[in-house]
């Protein structure tokens, strides 16, 4: 790193017409975050004196969005260029300090290459550069025949010759501020596009003598920048591609397939752990030693402890699962849902705020809510808890070893005791006590002799 201090801008002013979204371009989400919320963290994993923020379009919600993050903001009222927007932050950072600029669209940037860029500077500049099998759209760079960095020419600017080198400037370079300040103001905008640019400024400070470092990223999915829908698409892959590797070379997780695993959060696993395709993570999950999660599965700020089986198409949300357990296929798992050791959820199967005891079973097409479930439980299908009563919502308490048949209506606020069988069909509304038969006593009327009308 560089001996002088660090202050770090972060270009986020630009509209971002080609996303035809009214959501700024930097709030367009990677990894289910924002794209500037990821190039902060890079920024900060620097532990610069300041991180300052370039805002224009949308100011309002992108101040909104990092409204808890230490930043200094800087407003570019007129989109006039690059170099116009870091001459906006530059009056709050001292003069002995080193100015790291990154781009809030490039999303996939590592603190190892920022650091790496920092230590480049040594006090002087450093350029983050890439070599593109297709240039097109980038600033060129140019080098004398001794390898020195000479300039950075705009596409627009370059001649036929310039435009075949594939070398090209990725927007991050690293500058001292004193001098950077004398460069910006001698910016004109006597180009193609008529702005200020900031690549000008590394032929400026080769005139005063200043060397250019440049650093060569090898990976250029770190530094490709997003401009439309299908640069987003094509960043968030790469990204999760990103994600998947670490995860299966430092955790030790096993992905049927790293091009089908979508993480948009934090995910912690134990000891062989196996996710099959298509599965989504959002929030904050850990899994612990030798869970298995079926395909087409969403995971959402939930804990699984060792052993349990998440089959094919669940949803899992806001919900605490124990040792041993099996849930699904196609069950939903609402938050405030707690199962514990060995518990089961099957097929269609909805809970919500419930608590299912040890060895309960909870097999199919059923929907308890606002519920306690004690240990030994079995509900049978079609079992409901109906706890809402169009004003407030009621609890239902269902004690150990109790038997609830198919198709039968829990009505709360209820206490159902420990032993007790309920036949199935039964709409029980007041409490029962601990092992008692229950069942509804509705006739059954039989016709005998009776045939349908015959059809002509």
């Amino acid at each position: 790193m560089s001996s002088q201090p660090l202050s770090i801008v972060v270009l986020a002013a630009g509209e971002g017409k080609r996303m035809r979204s009214t959501r700024p371009k930097v709030l367009q989400t990677v990894a289910g975050r924002p794209m500037l919320a990821h190039v902060l963290d890079a920024a900060a994993a620097l532990q610069p004196e300041s991180i300052h923020v370039v805002y224009g379009h949308g100011g309002d919600a992108v101040r909104a969005a990092f409204a808890d993050r230490p930043l200094e903001w800087a407003r570019q009222a007129e989109q006039l260029g690059t170099g116009h927007a870091v001459a906006q932050a530059l009056p709050a950072i001292p003069d002995h300090h080193q100015v790291l600029v990154l781009c809030a669209d490039v999303p996939l940037i590592t603190p190892v290459t920022l650091k790496a860029l920092v230590s480049a500077a040594n006090d002087t500049l450093s350029l983050l550069t890439v070599a593109l099998p297709d240039p097109t759209g980038y600033g060129r760079v140019l080098r004398s025949e001794d390898g020195a960095v000479e300039a950075v020419v705009e596409e627009k600017d370059a001649s036929d010759a310039q435009r075949r080198i594939n070398e090209v400037n990725t927007g991050v370079m690293c500058l001292p501020a004193e001098p950077l300040r004398r460069w910006l103001d001698a910016l004109d905008a006597g180009n193609a596009q008529g702005e200020y640019y900031l690549t000008d400024c590394i032929s400026m400070a080769r005139r005063d003598g200043w060397p250019v470092h440049p650093l060569f990223c090898v990976d250029p999915w770190e530094v490709q920048g997003v401009n439309d829908r299908a640069q987003l698409a094509a960043v968030e892959r790469a990204g999760q591609h990103r994600q998947a590797v670490a995860l299966m070379r430092e955790q030790g997780l096993g992905l049927a397939d790293p091009a089908r695993f979508d993480l948009r959060g934090e995910l912690s696993v134990g000891q062989d752990c196996f996710i099959d395709a298509s599965v989504l993570i959002e929030g904050t999950v850990t899994l612990g030693d030798d869970v298995h999660v079926g395909p087409f599965t969403r995971l959402c700020d939930c804990h699984i402890q060792s052993g349990t089986r998440v089959l094919a198409h669940c949803d899992i949300e806001g919900s605490e699962i124990g040792h041993g357990c099996r849930v699904g296929p196609f069950a939903r798992l609402r938050p405030g849902t707690a199962l514990a050791d060995r518990a089961r959820v099957g097929n269609f199967v909805e809970t919500k705020q419930a608590w299912v005891g040890p060895d309960s079973k909870i097999n199919h097409l059923s929907y308890i809510g606002d519920s306690e479930l004690g240990a030994e439980v079995n509900v049978g299908a079609g079992t409901i808890t109906c706890n809402y009563d169009g004003r407030k919502k009621h609890r239902t308490r269902i004690g150990d070893r109790v038997f609830i048949g198919s198709n039968t209506a829990l009505v709360a606020p209820l206490a159902v005791g420990e032993g007790v069988t309920i036949g199935a069909g039964t709409t029980v509304r007041e409490d029962i006590p601990a092992d008692t038969l229950t069942v509804e006593t509705g006739r059954v009327r039989q016709i005998p002799g009776w045939r349908s009308e015959e059809r002509d």
